[in-house]
């Protein structure tokens, strides 16, 4: 009897997403549960002040995501959680990323950002994963000139970080550089201009300005309001970091930007338009953060020309879908900012 050989099964991809019931991270799940991949999702998350499981709860379900709460500090967790679900691929979200709570301490900072770094990566290579993807962010490249818009921050652009949140983001993406040169591992890393959209923290600017214009209060301006940033509607960042997990070459990096040079007055006038609110009545004022960068913005054309990616969301209709959803979504972030969260509201601004 002629024997037929069957084709090898391939195995499914086995995706290990930590800090994902955060902002970027729970919006990276759902965007690659909505698009149907064969794939398996382990939601990795401490759960920390910005770690929310609402922002997960209604994908419980979804027999191929499965929640692990743990601490990227703890190696004895992260491998057991690696090998128990046969992780074959790394994205790390997980990070304190508020400039504001860096200054106020640094410690968590450099405990989670860096040593977390440092055991996600030590156990990722003794497990011989195929990937790892470090999302870092454009603050490692310190601050760009106001009068030379010309100039952008290219991945060839050398490290300045200027806060203790930028500095332990700038260390970590060290460690995973010298993990490649050195034990030859596999991995890539993104950094990425400011992000906005559904699920983020209420204590970045964007969802800070909307839910206290919701809830009748002022909002809280830094400086002169001329710092500039590069906005990047969160969707078109979660699709990058897919296209760079997809396509990327071990070892790069590769910037993400939305294209969208805007300063924090100009976002202000938007959101106070955009919400029938006026500039007299709704605006206060307040003392510039310590070391403040004046302007960041993105060179991606490595991403655009290398791996085919370019933002597909336009700032004035996203920020319009950004500022329904949180209108949409009261009870979401009415929760977070009844609790710990307005403890250290009143600190961070009530005096300045």
């Amino acid at each position: 009897m002629h024997q037929v050989d069957c084709p090898p099964v391939k195995a499914k991809r086995t995706i290990l997403v930590t800090g994902a019931a955060g902002f970027i991270g729970s919006n990276f799940v759902r965007l690659l549960l909505r698009q149907d991949h064969d794939l398996k999702l382990v939601a990795f998350d401490k759960l920390t002040y910005a770690g929310n499981m609402a922002n997960l709860s209604d994908l419980l379900s979804d027999e191929r995501l499965v929640f692990v709460k743990g601490d990227i500090c703890d190696a004895a967790t992260v491998e057991s959680t690696m090998r128990e679900h046969g992780v074959s691929e790394v994205v790390n979200f997980a990070a304190e990323s508020h400039v504001d709570r860096s200054i106020l301490g640094s410690g968590p900072f450099v405990q989670t950002n860096v040593v977390g770094t440092q055991v996600l990566l030590d156990v990722s290579r003794s497990l011989g994963v195929s990937k790892f993807l470090q999302v870092s962010t454009d603050e490692v490249y310190g601050t760009l000139p106001e009068d030379k818009p010309e100039v952008k921050f290219t991945e060839e652009t050398p490290l300045a970080p200027n806060s203790p949140y930028s500095a332990s983001k700038a260390a970590a993406d060290c460690l995973v550089r010298s993990y490649f040169h050195t034990f030859g591992m596999p991995v890539l890393t993104t950094r990425c201009s400011n992000n906005y959209g559904p699920y983020q923290f209420p204590e970045k600017l964007i969802p800070l300005f909307v839910t206290n214009l919701i809830e009748g209060k002022q909002v809280p301006l830094y400086g002169d309001g001329l710092n500039v940033r590069d906005w990047l509607y969160v969707e078109d960042h979660c699709e990058a970091i897919w296209t760079v997990l997809n396509k990327g070459k071990f070892g790069e990096v590769y910037n993400i930007g939305g294209n969208n040079e805007l300063n924090n007055r100009t976002i202000t006038e938007v959101i106070l338009r955009e919400m029938g609110a006026s500039w007299e009545k709704s605006v206060k004022f307040v003392k510039d953060r310590p070391g403040h960068d004046r302007r960041y913005a993105i060179d991606a054309s490595k991403i655009k020309n290398e791996l085919g990616w370019e933002p597909r969301f336009r700032f004035d209709s996203a920020i319009v879908q950004t500022i329904n959803w949180y209108r949409s979504n009261e009870q979401w972030w009415r929760d977070i900012k009844s609790g710990e969260y307005l403890k250290y509201y009143q600190m961070q601004y009530a005096q300045r």
